[in-house]
């Protein structure tokens, strides 16, 4: 096994990550998707589903089918 010494000032903050290589570029890859970033007014949706989720206030899979007009 190979032993590798690692400089203390690229070291200083505990901020060095070893990974493989593959690794490393996978992660790249994820950087170029981009992020969904809502709206105010997805925010505001997504708030008053929450709450909605907490009350119980929730349709069952064939209830929110039905009401979406969607045969069986």
């Amino acid at each position: 096994m190979n032993t590798v010494t690692i400089p203390r000032r690229i070291v200083k903050n505990d901020d060095l990550i070893v990974m493989p290589r593959r690794d490393y570029e996978a992660l790249l890859e994820f950087r170029k998707i981009q992020e969904f970033k809502p709206t105010a007014a997805q925010r505001q949706s997504l708030v008053k589903a929450e709450a909605n989720l907490r009350k119980g206030k929730t349709l069952k899979y064939d209830e929110l089918v039905g009401k979406l007009g969607f045969a069986n």
